[in-house]
């Protein structure tokens, strides 16, 4: 059965200003503490095709994939996949915000399955996932309050 993982979290601030601050691919290694690099590809209007590198991970490997994403900024949400895939058969991602009386509201869903030679399965890959989303969520509530105290 594919994995399935839903976090969200609150941030502090205007929902245009977390709108702009986690779609600014380019500035994502400064906004998350996994990515070493972001590479965009291709533009085309809303969808954008880029490469991520992660830091090297505990046993020294560098994960590296190429995505794309469609932001729709009427709708509140942004849609993305994997399109090199990896250790996943696919990997689905879907971003959403909503104004919430205490700022905004930011919610990751991310649908995926491994492949059978991947180092984790789904239910290990939906722990990783569900774990790191908190940490890097947090760590970009903290950085997106910070600036909007500062404006």
């Amino acid at each position: 059965m594919p994995g399935h993982t839903d976090n969200e979290i609150v941030i502090a601030a205007p929902l245009d200003l977390v709108w702009e601050i986690t779609n600014d691919l380019e500035n994502w290694p400064q906004l998350f503490s996994e990515y070493a690099s972001v590479e965009v590809l291709e533009r085309d209007g809303d969808r954008v095709r880029f490469r991520l590198t992660m830091h090297p991970d505990e046993n020294g490997q560098v994960w590296s994939w190429v995505s794309e994403r469609t932001t729709d900024r009427s709708s509140l949400a942004v849609n993305a996949r994997r399109v090199e895939p990896g250790p996943f058969e696919f990997m689905d991602i879907r971003w959403e915000y909503a104004e919430v009386p205490a700022g905004t509201r930011m919610r990751w869903v991310q649908d995926f399955s491994m492949k059978p030679t991947a180092p984790v399965d789904d239910d290990g890959m939906v722990n990783h996932i569900n774990r790191n989303s908190r940490i890097q969520m947090q760590l970009i509530r903290e950085k997106v309050e910070k600036k909007a105290a500062e404006v």
